[in-house]
């Protein structure tokens, strides 16, 4: 499949230095972030989950422009002990300055402790001098004792904290706050249950950092920002536009809600990210905010299947190997099938997949398989073996419902049945399932019309392509379905059922009911109907294809736009059948059975179709019809 006369494995790919450039197949997405890095604007990553937002969100970290990153300290406040101060000071500093302090109060300290002994020494002493005033002198030791233990200079009282320490930071901070809550995000004040009697923690030493401070000249990045309650993206907003953020208790039942220091400078840039559905639950400020002074950024989710993009996944294996730093570099031979299995993650033969955070699964699973065997390289079968532990819970839950589903006997891959179809449908993103469909056609018992009725937790999409279906039957075979009442039901469909995909299957099972003509059991079907009876592309074909074969299915047929798309494994090549198909017609000549029935049908189908085509006005001709005179 591929070219590797100049590499004997992984081992001979350059990783580059930068994360930015470690990212692949979101070139225009790349180039935006370097635009965004350099003038430190604002991003908004939309994309589905693993393709590599949060890698470019920490990529673009490091291509913020050099700036003296800062430490952040808080020092008690003599004024108002509930309003402690802030102090910036170049990074490293800080530290410097919490040492120094300690040094001298650990001096102090071990001179008072020296003194106060030699006092209380002295005391006691005196008192079994005069055993008579003994214990006076007990008391006079412990009443010295507690007054040495209260006393304190005024710089010593002055100790600050450090709330922000850059000291060892090469980059810009980046702070992952997904999912933070409101104290973490912004900052909070630890409570004390002893802030009573001067027994209690100083109110600057309850004070802890929020990640927007932490983020101080660097990137906060929050993926799924949409599900963050909307008082806290509006506190977010606000740090963002004063660049600064005063940290107090987020419990109002705590001692800490009166604590509130000084502004914290928080200059962050801010990469928010979701899928598309995150831009409901977004603040109209907050986006309005980013797009004005920042970009919007929508990632692909697959790239063309190309040599120059397949040395990118080279380079993606090699990243991940190094990465994990436990398992073995990969061979020419296992890197064919990760490419591969890259396609067929695609759904579409031109395409690479580019949800790289499920295929690093696969990489690091095959590479525990090989490690497991003392192979020094992960070969072809090392993948092929890690490719049954790298199942997605839909993927098991999917086999699952296969074998129990054959023990109980839902579906039975064999002869002909009147208004049963095997029908296929997909669990999560590529896990193929067998929906069989029953309908049964009785006598209206409406005088008006008859009634369609559809069974098994049907989505908003999936009912509507019931009812298009049945206009569809009454257009294309002329057999009015008013004079029934139609009953078509899902079976075992536990989870529900959405997406018209299995129109052209309700179609089948529908006329096989009303026309009584057996549907050839070993067949299964997929597609999408439109009203002129045309069957469209569908999702997940190969994911289908492979379930019916798991099944004991002998033919499916799919829609013909959806055969470039087809990526089984080998395995099932020579197991299963896979007829395209254009019409609805295509459709009952290859499921029907009963040559006379079947045939008396399909003709008078396309009786009606050329009627209806012969009723269609022909358009005059026009000055854009004639031939040109030149």
């Amino acid at each position: 499949m591929l070219d590797y006369k100049d590499i004997g494995s992984t081992k001979d790919i350059d990783v580059p230095p930068l994360l930015i450039d470690q990212v692949i197949g979101h070139e225009e997405s790349v180039e935006t972030i370097k635009k965004a890095a350099k003038q430190r604007r604002n991003v908004l990553l939309i994309g589905d989950p693993g393709v590599g937002k949060s890698m470019i969100a920490k990529g673009m970290a490091e291509l913020l422009p050099p700036e003296v990153l800062q430490d952040v300290l808080v020092y008690p406040n003599a004024e108002d002990s509930n309003n402690p101060l802030i102090r910036t000071v170049p990074s490293g500093d800080g530290k410097r300055i919490v040492m120094a302090n300690k040094s001298t109060t650990k001096g102090y300290e071990e001179k008072k402790l020296i003194v106060t002994m030699i006092l209380i020494a002295g005391v006691l002493a005196l008192g079994f001098i005069y055993r008579t005033q003994l214990l006076f002198a007990i008391l006079a030791a412990l009443f010295i004792f507690f007054i040495s233990m209260q006393i304190k200079p005024k710089n010593i009282t002055m100790a600050p904290k450090l709330l922000v320490n850059n000291s060892e930071k090469r980059f810009a901070p980046f702070e992952d706050a997904t999912g933070a809550h409101a104290g973490a995000l912004l900052g909070d004040v630890r409570h004390d249950p002893y802030q009573s009697g001067g027994l209690g923690t100083p109110a600057h030493e309850r004070v802890e950092p929020g990640m927007i401070h932490k983020a101080n000249r660097g990137v906060l990045y929050i993926d799924e920002i949409g599900t963050m309650t909307m008082k806290t993206q509006q506190e977010l907003l606000s740090a963002m536009q004063e660049k600064k953020y005063s940290i107090t208790g987020q419990s109002e039942n705590s001692s800490g809600a009166m604590v509130r220091s000084q502004a914290v400078p928080c200059d962050f840039v801010l990469v928010a990210s979701g899928n598309i559905q995150v831009l409901e639950g977004m603040h109209i400020a907050m986006r309005s905010r980013i797009r004005g002074y920042g970009y919007e950024v929508f990632m692909k989710d697959n790239m063309p299947d190309t040599k120059e993009n397949r040395k990118k996944l080279i380079q993606f294996v090699a990243q991940e190997v190094k990465n994990d730093g436990r398992i073995p570099h990969f061979s020419p031979e296992a890197l064919d099938e990760i490419i591969r299995e890259a396609k067929r993650r695609a759904g579409k033969k031109e395409s690479l997949t580019l949800r790289l955070r499920d295929l690093g699964g696969l990489v690091r699973a095959a590479g525990d398989v090989a490690k497991e065997e003392g192979a020094n390289l992960v070969h072809a079968e090392h993948v092929l073996t890690a490719k049954k532990y790298s199942r997605t819970l839909e993927q098991q839950i999917a086999d699952r419902s296969i074998i129990q589903r054959k023990e109980y006997a839902v579906f039975n891959p064999e002869g002909g049945k009147i208004g049963i179809v095997n029908g296929l449908s997909v669990i999560g993103d590529r896990s193929g399932l067998m929906l069989p469909i029953a309908a049964e056609a009785a006598p209206a018992q409406s005088k008006r019309e008859g009634k369609i009725i559809a069974t098994g937790k049907l989505g908003e999409i999936a009912k509507e392509s019931v009812q298009n279906v049945s206009a569809l039957i009454k257009k294309h075979t002329g057999t009015d379905i008013s004079l029934y009442d139609i009953h078509i039901q899902f079976l075992q469909t536990y989870d529900g059922v959405e997406g018209d995909s299995a129109s052209v299957s309700i179609a089948a099972a529908v006329i096989s009911a009303i026309e009584e003509i057996p549907i050839d059991q070993t067949v299964a079907l997929t597609g999408s109907l439109s009203v002129r009876g045309d069957v469209l592309p569908i999702g997940g074909a190969t994911s289908k294809i492979e379930a019916a074969a798991e099944a004991g299915i002998k033919k499916v047929l799919i829609p013909r736009s959806n055969m470039k798309d087809v990526m089984i494994e080998k395995k099932y090549e020579d197991a299963i059948e896979i007829i395209p198909v254009d019409t609805l017609s295509d459709v009952l000549e290859n499921i029907l059975i009963g040559c006379s029935e079947k045939n008396s049908l399909i003709k008078k189908m396309k009786k009606i179709s050329s009627a209806v085509a012969d009723k269609v006005p022909k358009r005059p001709l026009n000055a854009c019809d004639m031939p040109s005179k030149s």
